[in-house]
């Protein structure tokens, strides 16, 4: 009797033996699982809107940023014309000061002692006294050239601001 229980039992151990192996294969495969569960998992990097979303979202965006772009704008011009305003003023004063040391402001200074000698070439003996007035007389004149100068100048300016002045309430209306 031994040996008809023997086969079964040899069968019983090659099958014990194939389900150990087949179930050492699954716990292989099966370990990784986690894994490859969170690898394998799905995630939206991009979300993807309509065109009309996108430009109802653009128009929004102008409409906030323009007003602030202009006005950034606008004081940058009124900023650019009070510095040129304020280079035309010290030009000016340079222009003034100048004058007032008595020297010309091209650098022609070095031409006013010629008339002296060419005042003596020409025939005629003038004074001391008489070339002192006269040098009084040329700066004077050089002066009230240079005042007449200063003053156009600041005509001029208060003229363009005023045309400013009256240019800011049109661009309002305009708008």
């Amino acid at each position: 009797m031994v040996s008809p229980l023997e086969g079964c039992v040899g069968s019983l151990r090659n099958s014990m033996q194939l389900l150990d192996s087949s179930i050492n294969i699954l716990d292989e495969g099966v370990s990784d699982f986690p894994r490859l569960a969170k690898v394998l998992q799905t995630t939206r990097h991009f979300e993807l809107i309509s065109e009309s979303d996108l430009q109802t979202a653009q128009s929004a965006l102008l409409s906030e940023i323009r007003p602030e772009v202009d006005n950034l704008l606008k004081r940058v011009e009124n900023y650019l014309d009070k510095l040129e305003r304020r280079e035309q003023s010290l030009i000016a004063k340079c222009d003034l000061n100048d004058g007032r040391l008595g020297r010309n402001s091209t650098g022609d200074s070095a031409s006013r002692p010629s008339s002296r000698t060419g005042q003596r070439s020409g025939g005629k003996a003038v004074s001391a006294q008489q070339e002192l007035r006269i040098k009084a007389l040329k700066a004077k004149k050089d002066r009230l050239s240079y005042a007449v100068e200063t003053l156009e100048l600041q005509a001029k300016q208060r003229e363009r601001q005023l045309r400013m002045s009256m240019a800011a309430p049109q661009q309002f209306y305009e708008d």
